[in-house]
């Protein structure tokens, strides 16, 4: 039997890994599919009046199987993938859209939503919160897919979400192999000097993986390499960097024919249901409301960005050219320089990972601030099995000993997995199945060599931290509806909790804690971390002008009309040249910090046009950052208020109003621009410009 297709035995519903075959998960999809069509049809052609149970909790249910499938076998496809997890996800992938679109554009079903919404109107049945969220957003989905549009333009639709599902899937794809395919092979040792000797053995370690001689540097998905703070062999720094914003745009690995093929469709697509570009239909959904509201924010923060840019850059262009007189400043200079004048005032990075070890940063750090603001504690199951052999187990319990869930965490880099760090969640929460969360995060920490433990840099920690934050929206949820669980709210909200718990990275007891060195067991020495504390704001020109670049960049491929998009990929590189110099954040040495061509947000995943999402929710994150601040920081009576108010309501109910629950107040900008050192405009920002805040 596929042990997919009716609840797991194991301990949490765990899928049982070990013993699942690719064929199948892509089975399990495809009766998952089959028996969510059956059991709507049973709600499409249903007599009686619709219910809450016949209605709502029957169209909860029917998904099980499916979404029992699609949760196990995504995550496990996407931390290590081979040509065979790839062909069945691409041929998976157009079955699933014309899956959902099926539904999305059966009036039958529609019209049994609004029967029951007319019931629940006229008081002839009762719905509570939950109930009454989830039926209004569903009649919603259905509108804003097309279920009022003309049989022909259905027909169209339902074409366009199929190839599109296949054309995302073959963009990341592309990009994972065009990363790989980019890595610089070094020969000479001496090449690689500044490199800390752990940093050498991994990347010798990496080449004789695949078979090569010497040395390998992979890539990392961003324009910037970390390895470019290290490198004194300036000829490296430029073949790095070059290699870097060159993928996709050529060779084997191009991605331009995808990039075209997807946006003219989205454009269509948006055309056929009535918006006028993709990105209008997309910020609808979201806690933007409109496009204009979107790009308000961004006008806000872009030019005290390339402000603080071109300041960082005269002070990183004398510190060069006090090694090379009369240089002038490359982008591949950028990250070197940055951390040499860093280093002056700032922590030497080899002088910091030596006290940032893996396992007690996670069990210290990250599971230390969840047990101090929740309550919840971590314990090893060694002999449960995640979603690859390397990935470990916990379960996680309640205070008073009762089991909440699991968490699994796949923490170190491979060839076959998907660049990036991302939370997913296998089960979700429900009160409807009486289910428990499983949750996992998967990170692509640099892996070591042999017997060397795993020593992270002061990114990966934050990394860490961001992605366990997105775990707790999953692990602390609850809900009715399992579709209604942890993550499941808009594009421009999820992004906010994980970024409020990297605010507890920073907390003094806890770094005391899990900030050891990994031989000595001594804590970080005071000096290092005050050190560490004042370069917080350091670079944050360049941070935030590479991040409102491709946020930037997003908004233009998907506000650009149908006709004035590229059909020829030799006109994607223009194309993105001039989004930039309109949008006012060309730079000559700040490129985005995702080209066109290996942006996975918004062409290979689900951030098409919400790639903003990341700064709205910062917004809200540096809101409520100054809100637990106020509230003493770490303390278990505020994260029990943060937990019942917003984390534990998931996607249940409208997510501004779980802000505003949680938060008493809409969001203001200011703690945002305060932080980022940008300058706060008489004190006027978003929730002061639109009443309403982020709706």
């Amino acid at each position: 039997m596929n042990p997919l297709l009716s609840p797991s035995p194991l301990p949490f519903a765990l899928p049982d890994y070990a013993q699942l075959s690719n064929d199948q998960f892509r089975e399990a999809v495809e009766l998952g599919m089959a028996a969510q069509r059956e059991a709507l049809e049973v709600i499409a052609t249903a007599t009686e009046p619709p219910t809450i149970a016949n209605t709502i909790e029957a169209w909860e249910l029917s998904s099980a199987t499916l979404e029992r499938a699609v949760d196990a076998s995504w995550v496990a496809f996407a931390a290590d993938s081979s040509p065979e997890r790839d062909a069945i996800q691409a041929a998976l992938a157009p079955q699933l859209a014309a899956h959902y679109s099926a539904i999305w554009l059966d009036e039958r079903l529609y019209r049994r939503l609004l029967a029951l919404r007319e019931r629940a109107d006229s008081g002839d049945l009762n719905l509570d919160e939950q109930d009454r969220f989830w039926l209004d957003d569903r009649i919603r989905t259905f509108e804003s897919n097309g279920i009022a549009v003309d049989e022909q333009a259905k027909a169209r639709l339902y074409d366009i979400n199929s190839e599109l599902a296949g054309l995302s899937v073959s963009f990341e794809q592309a990009l994972v192999e065009g990363r790989n395919a980019s890595a610089i092979q070094v020969s000479d040792v001496a090449e690689l000097d500044g490199m800390e000797p752990a940093m050498v053995e991994a990347a010798r370690a990496a080449a004789q993986a695949r078979g090569l001689t010497g040395y390998l540097i992979d890539l990392t998905n961003t324009t910037g390499q970390p390895i470019l703070a290290n490198l004194t062999n300036r000829e490296l720094r430029r073949k790095i960097y070059t290699a870097s914003i060159s993928r996709g745009l050529g060779g084997e690995h191009d991605v331009r024919e995808l990039i075209i093929r997807i946006t003219r469709l989205r454009a269509e697509r948006a055309a056929l249901l009535g918006w006028p570009h993709h990105a209008a239909a997309v910020a609808a959904d979201g806690c933007a409301g409109t496009t204009e509201n979107v790009m308000a924010l961004l006008a806000q923060v872009a030019p005290g960005a390339v402000a603080l840019a071109n300041q960082e850059a005269v002070e990183l262009e004398a510190a060069l050219q006090g090694d090379i007189p009369g240089a002038s400043l490359e982008p591949w200079d950028w990250q070197f320089y940055a951390a040499k004048l860093a280093a002056k005032t700032a922590v030497d990075p080899a002088e910091l990972r030596p006290y940032l070890e893996y396992r007690r940063v996670l069990h210290d750090g990250v599971f230390a601030a969840a047990t101090g603001l929740y309550g919840i504690t971590f314990h090893p199951r060694p002999e449960l099995r995640g979603f690859t052999e390397e990935s470990e187990v916990f379960e996680v319990r309640e205070a008073d000993g009762s089991v909440l869930g699991a968490f699994i965490i796949d923490p170190l880099t491979r060839d076959s997995k998907r660049g990036g760090a991302w939370m997913t969640s296998i089960v979700p929460q429900s009160q409807l199945g009486n289910c428990a969360p499983v949750v996992t995060n998967t990170c692509n920490f640099a892996r070591p060599a042999d017997g060397d433990p795993i020593l992270l840099t002061w990114d990966n920690v934050i990394t860490l931290f961001h992605e366990f934050g997105h775990a707790l929206h999953g692990l602390l949820s609850n809900v009715r509806y399992p579709t209604r669980s942890g993550t499941s709210v808009p594009r421009d909200f999820v992004e906010f909790p994980s970024q409020v718990n990297e605010l507890w990275a920073w907390d003094e007891q806890l770094l005391k804690g899990y900030a050891r060195h990994h031989l000595t067991g001594e804590p970080l020495p005071a000096e290092v971390l005050a050190k560490l504390r004042a370069s917080q704001q350091q670079g944050a020109g360049y941070a935030t002008l590479e991040v409102i670049a491709a946020m930037l960049l997003d908004q233009t491929w998907h506000t650009t009309p149908l006709a004035e998009l590229p059909t020829d990929p030799a006109e994607v590189a223009a194309f993105e040249a001039s989004a930039l110099e309109r949008s006012g954040v060309a730079h000559p040495l700040v490129a985005p910090r995702y080209r066109s061509c290996y942006f996975s947000h918004i062409f290979g995943s689900m951030y098409a046009a919400s790639y903003y999402g990341y700064l709205w929710a910062e917004v809200l994150d540096a809101d409520a950052c100054a809100w637990f601040e106020a509230h003493g920081g770490l303390q278990r009576s505020s994260g029990e208020h943060y937990r019942r108010e917003l984390l534990g309501r998931g996607g249940s109910i409208d997510a501004m109003a779980s802000w505003r629950a949680f938060r008493g107040q809409e969001p203001q900008v200011a703690h945002l621009l305060r932080r980022k050192g940008l300058i706060v405009a008489t004190g006027r920002g978003p929730a002061h410009d639109h009443p309403d805040g982020c709706q």
